[in-house]
Parts: structure tokens; C-alpha cells; sequence
């Protein structure tokens, strides 16, 4: 009969605890290098579009608040523009995809009061179709992004 001693060599046939841990961690770098890799790229951009456009309705918010003076947001066919900024001031008009375009929403008013009425705007991205992005606000917090449902 075989017995074991304390601090014997002999070795049962299972793996260690930190063998197991090393796998799981391996198995999970990979699966999400993976995720990332299959990332949709129209999707990607609309993303951008959505958070850049936030960011541009917010400074027009800002500057027509500044100024006393209403600005427009209206949606053209191949981009956007502002109207109404004060001292000619110019904010990008042009989308950074071509494939953007807006679904509902075309135009906007951002001002001066410090409270405007709720707003919104869709976007879509003709490679991702299905998707869809709304820039809005209710009025009283920044345009915000998120995904229509």
C-alpha cells in the first residue's frame, strides 16, 4: 500500500487552482480581442457622428445664450448648418461620413434661453442599416446620444 508523506513530490492528476486561472484569463483576452476585431465599422462611425453632432448642437447652445441671439440647426442633404451665430461664426457643417444621414428632425432651435424646448435629431448610417442613433435633449440637460430602439 502506497502512502504519501507530507511534502512528498508525487503529484495527483488534476490541475492547480492557478493553471485554471491562467486558461480563463487567456480564454478571455482572446474573446474580446475578438469582439473588438468584428466591431461594426458603420456603426463605429454613426457612434462619432452622434457624440460630434451633441458637441456641436451644445457649443451653438452656448454661443446663442452668450450673444442673446437664437441659432438654427437645419438638416441639408449633404451635411448641416447653423444659422444665426453670433459675429459670423462658423461651426462644421459637413458630416465626417458620407453614408450619414439624418431620418427625423430637421431643424432645430437652440436658444437663448436657458430653457428650449424638447428637441431631437436621427441619425442613420447607410452602411449599418437598422440602426439608428437620437441626438436630443429635453430641453433643460445637453444633448445627449443614444440608441433608437
Amino acid at each position: 500500500m502506497r502512502t504519501s508523506a507530507v511534502g512528498s513530490s508525487q503529484r495527483s492528476g488534476g490541475f492547480t487552482l492557478l493553471e485554471l486561472l491562467v486558461v480563463i484569463t487567456i480564454i478571455a483576452i482572446a474573446t474580446a480581442g475578438a469582439a473588438l476585431a468584428l466591431r461594426d465599422p458603420g456603426q463605429t462611425q454613426l457612434e462619432r457622428e452622434g457624440e460630434r453632432l451633441a458637441a456641436l448642437l451644445e457649443s451653438a447652445r452656448a454661443q446663442s445664450r452668450t450673444s442673446g441671439n437664437p441659432v438654427y440647426w437645419r438638416a441639408l442633404p449633404q451635411g448641416f448648418r447653423f444659422d444665426g451665430l453670433p459675429n459670423n461664426g462658423r461651426l462644421s457643417g459637413a458630416w465626417l461620413d458620407a453614408h450619414t444621414q439624418v431620418l427625423r428632425g430637421t431643424d432645430l432651435v437652440l436658444g437663448p434661453e436657458p430653457l428650449i424646448p424638447p428637441q431631437q435629431v436621427i441619425i442613420a448610417n447607410t452602411l449599418s442599416p437598422g440602426r439608428a442613433l437620437r441626438i436630443g435633449t429635453d430641453g433643460l440637460r445637453p444633448f445627449g446620444v443614444e440608441p433608437v430602439q
